[in-house]
């Protein structure tokens, strides 16, 4: 019988080699994400791969899946361990290898085969490991679906189980995923792009994808290093955004198009060097998709921007939008299961249905919605469409440090107070409270529709915060320094990543 997880075992032991380490809180809202091997051994992850097993079984899914794994130092050892759990608990597992998140999305579809787990840490700094899963094509797993392995897990209820898994590799999925992103025609146009991915998984396929689609591609940290050598393959993060900026005005490129570490996120930086927000990258793709196809339904998380609402060439085009909670797996799910055309998430997570795509977020995909506008747009940049969006100032996502243990209550405690606020109709940067959404945290929207959100982050210790105006620079930070004033009571609330 497998041993129950412990959560207080210390590398370097017998018992540490001997016992399964399993940290309660690397199970998240929607996948899984432990510090290696300070959080989760291998050992470990063996259990979590019986229990997904076991979770299979009691959902009477067929035990099918597909396992794939990032490009770090240690991906390929943990997705060895989770493999063996998976065979001990009877699974047919298809390893396709190194791999993309979107591409072991793929082959979901390409192999006929109903669950999924990509051994990845996404853009997480290095130390990080986790698991994006699902047995539901093309969704991952919901809230639900994570504490029911957790408990599974972290009691070892695994039954009765007696082995007998199948192991297949499959050594030409990532040939089959590329050839299926180049069924769509070369592009007429000629444009210059920067592919930029921080020396993260996607150096592997997007300069080759991207160059036999018919664009000049200059690769910028594209030599896989899973030391990550130049800065973090995170599109939000600062420091990929200037050195990619800079590749853009160095080349005179037409734009840049940036990937996560497990490119399932696709950043854009225009021609003249300036980053777009991805929600903004979203409302310009909007606008282009809802040309096509009228009363265009849309789906946005609560990061984004208010454009969405706003914006006369989607009210023009008949297009609607609802917001909802952050996180892809709920963008994903939430655009399914409403028939939304497309899902946008700010941290750059794009979910294209049908007829445009499958359902998953792929940055492969999202870097061809992209050029596809720059096409159905010969005489313009991409500046020139950025700039004929509305004007609003807005800042990155910030994220100052919360216990994992802590974030939720610190956020409630955050929720209670402004609507306190709004109860006793006080101002807020000197201005009345038009709204307050809380389907995720808070968004607190002012009179002239400046806002800003505080809520929990799904995969970190942290807090996110962001704001937007619509009227000036100065309403925008004006919001913050409200929203940072109030974070400032809360001990718990440590430094923030990056900071307007």
């Amino acid at each position: 019988m497998f041993p129950k997880p412990r959560q207080d075992l210390v590398p370097n032991t017998a018992a540490f080699e001997r016992l399964p380490l399993v940290k309660a809180t690397g199970f998240r809202e929607y996948d899984a994400r432990w510090l290696f091997p300070d959080e989760i051994n291998l050992l470990g992850m063996e259990a979590v791969g019986l229990g997904l097993t076991t979770l299979m079984r009691k959902r009477g899914v067929p035990m099918r899946i597909v396992v794939g794994h990032d490009f770090r130092s240690y991906s390929s050892a943990i997705k060895a361990a989770l493999t063996t759990g998976l065979l001990a608990g009877g699974a047919e597992v298809h390893d396709i290898g190194l791999a993309l998140s979107p591409m072991a999305y793929f082959a979901q579809f390409e192999l006929d085969v109903e669950g999924v787990a990509m051994v990845t840490a996404s853009h997480n700094d290095n130390g990080w490991t986790g698991i994006k899963m699902g047995i539901d094509r093309p969704l991952t797993f919901s809230p639900d679906d994570m504490t029911r392995l957790k408990e599974i897990v972290m009691n070892a209820d695994f039954g009765s189980y007696e082995g007998g898994g199948r192991y297949i590799y499959v050594p030409d999925l990532p040939e089959r995923y590329m050839a299926d992103l180049l069924k769509h025609p070369k592009y007429t146009r000629k444009m210059k792009v920067v592919v930029s991915c921080g020396n993260g998984t996607a150096a592997a396929f997007a300069p080759q994808v991207l160059s036999e689609l018919g664009c000049e591609v200059i690769p910028l940290n594209c030599e896989l290093d899973h030391s990550f050598p130049a800065h973090n393959p995170n599109p939000e993060d600062l420091a990929m955004l200037n050195a990619t900026r800079d590749s853009v005005l160095e080349h005179k490129a037409d734009l840049a198009l940036i990937f996560d570490g497990d490119g399932d996120r696709c950043g854009v930086v225009d021609n003249t060097g300036e980053a777009i927000f991805a929600d903004k990258v979203g409302v310009m793709l909007a606008r282009d998709i809802s040309a096509l196809h009228k009363n265009a339904h849309f789906v946005v998380d609560v990061k984004s921007t208010g454009l969405f609402k706003t914006d006369p060439v989607l009210i023009e085009n008949g297009a609607h939008t609802a917001y909802w909670k952050t996180g892809h797996s709920y963008i994903k799910r939430y655009s399914h299961e409403n028939g939304a055309l497309v899902g946008f998430e700010k941290s750059g997570h794009f979910f294209f249905n049908k007829p445009i795509g499958r359902g998953y977020d792929d940055g492969l995909v999202s870097a061809i919605a992209v050029l596809d506008m720059l096409e159905r747009n010969p005489g313009k940049s991409l500046a020139e469409l950025k700039d004929a969006l509305p004007r609003t100032w807005q800042s990155p996502t910030m994220s100052p440090h919360c216990a994992d243990e802590t974030k939720y209550g610190v956020v409630d405690q955050i929720v209670k107070h402004f609507e306190d606020v709004a109860k006793h109709g006080e101002t807020l940067a000197g201005q009345k409270i038009r709204e307050l959404i809380t389907v995720n945290g808070i968004r607190i929207v002012l009179e002239d529709g400046t806002w800003g959100l505080v809520r929990a982050s799904s995969n970190k210790p942290e807090l996110v915060v962001v704001v937007e105006s619509p009227t000036s620079e100065a309403n925008m930070r004006a919001i913050f320094a409200e929203i940072d004033k109030e974070l400032a009571n809360h001990p718990e609330v440590g430094e923030y990543n990056q900071k307007i």
